[in-house]
């Protein structure tokens, strides 16, 4: 058996794909960072690169916006989200970041032209601070770390 019709493979679908991590500090709050360059809050993580795994993604993009290396733990949740114009559909991974101390906390350092700020958020300020979708994500998510991954669709959970 040989290998397919490279034709075949370059009219295969691309999809988008992001990794993300719940960090959170003693008390169990949720790191949320501020983008400079969309509205509102968001994870730390960011897009997966050509041939990098999600976990690779996520270690990588917290190291770029935050100077710190982050303590993977399991993955928590793939969300299948829809397209939605600009954006076509998209895979998007969030993992445990593990609990960070504030000596840690303190170390963070944002990259000015991504990043203005950071903060840690109770689990009810989230619906306020995040998108409608990334809020179901992160709160599916978060019931997720004792129990292991999550499948979800639009936030939503399948299965």
């Amino acid at each position: 058996m040989g290998d397919p019709d490279p034709s075949f493979i370059a009219g295969l679908p691309r999809v988008r794909a992001a990794a993300g991590a719940l960090i959170r500090d003693e008390g169990g709050r949720v790191l949320v960072v501020h983008p400079t360059y969309k509205p509102g809050w968001d994870i730390p993580g960011g897009m997966i690169e050509l041939d990098e795994s999600p976990r690779a993604a996520c270690v990588r993009e917290i190291a770029e916006e935050l100077a710190i290396v982050p303590r993977l733990g399991a993955m928590l949740s793939v969300d299948w989200v829809p397209p939605r114009p600009p954006w076509d559909a998209g895979l998007l991974f969030v993992f445990d970041g593990g609990v960070i101390t504030a000596a840690e906390a303190a170390t963070i350092q944002l990259p000015a032209d991504e990043l203005d700020r950071f903060a840690f958020a109770e689990t009810a300020e989230l619906d306020t601070l995040l998108p409608p979708i990334l809020t179901r994500r992160v709160k599916a998510s978060l019931h997720r770390l004792n129990t292991g991954a999550l499948y979800l669709e639009d936030g939503f959970p399948i299965g």
